[in-house]
């Protein structure tokens, strides 16, 4: 599944911090954070796949597998369970790992900014859309297998199914579309009432990627989570308002 690209500060002898951005983003929007914890922790600030430099996937990867680079990450470069700060996408990948049993030994600490994963209550639209593409791809599943294959791949090419499909899902390609679509159909709801480990989540109020109701349902059912809201932030909350996500964090981190 290949190398992931990280940029490391601080000293070795501190305590480790992991940083995941979200998707379309990069280790680089991270590293305000980055600067502002580097003297007290060993932070590893990382590209996942496709973004930043790191290089795209040979294969697809569902929340699963990236879940699964980032272990092996942690394993070589950090001693002991770290504290992952999680940004949207990045977010969605800390709450699998942190509620999954083959990977929460790994986790000390979870920071969640506007973090992806729960559920989110669709529109009228986007159930029209999700109907035509059924519509669309039906007759095609009636073929035999490689002329099924054929006229699948020829759909998810056609300027119609890319209309129908997010901004995010249009401009990719390749690996990455499909690592797009399995990453954000994968939901926690049912899960994140197993994470064991303190969790700190900030939400903007400007937010419209991440609603207050999906925050607030995760501060309910994780058994040790408190939702900070900041009232002048949108999704990138802790570039909005760097100096309080980082006060924040700073004496969550030095409390728990």
């Amino acid at each position: 599944m290949g190398q992931l690209h990280r940029t490391v500060s601080g000293d070795a002898s501190n305590p480790p911090v992991l940083l995941l951005h979200g998707w379309g983003s990069s280790a680089e929007n991270m590293a305000t954070i980055a600067r502002g914890l580097e003297a007290d922790y060993r932070v590893v600030n990382v590209d996942l796949p496709g973004h930043g430099l790191s290089p795209p996937p040979n294969e697809p990867l569902g929340v699963p597998e990236h879940a699964a680079l980032v272990a092996r990450l942690i394993e070589t470069d950090l001693n002991g369970p770290v504290t992952i700060i999680g940004h949207s996408n990045g977010g969605r990948i800390a709450l699998f790992m942190a509620s999954h049993d083959d990977f929460k030994f790994l986790i000390h600490r979870l920071v969640l900014v506007s973090p992806s994963g729960v559920t989110p209550r669709r529109s009228a639209g986007y159930h029209a859309r999700r109907l035509l593409a059924s519509t669309l791809k039906a007759p095609f599943t009636l073929l035999p297998g490689r002329l099924r294959a054929f006229g699948l791949d020829w759909l998810r090419h056609s300027l119609l199914w890319r209309a129908l499909g997010s901004s995010d899902y249009r401009t990719l390609s390749g690996t990455m579309r499909e690592t797009f679509v399995k990453t954000v159909t994968h939901h926690l709801d049912e899960q994140v009432a197993g994470i064991g480990v303190p969790t700190l989540l900030f939400w903007g109020e400007n937010d419209t990627a991440v609603s207050r109701r999906q925050m607030e349902f995760l501060k309910t059912h994780i058994p040790d989570a408190g939702l900070v809201v900041l009232p002048d932030a949108g999704h990138y909350a802790y570039l909005d308002e760097p100096a309080t996500f980082l006060a924040a964090t700073r004496h969550f981190l030095a409390h728990t």
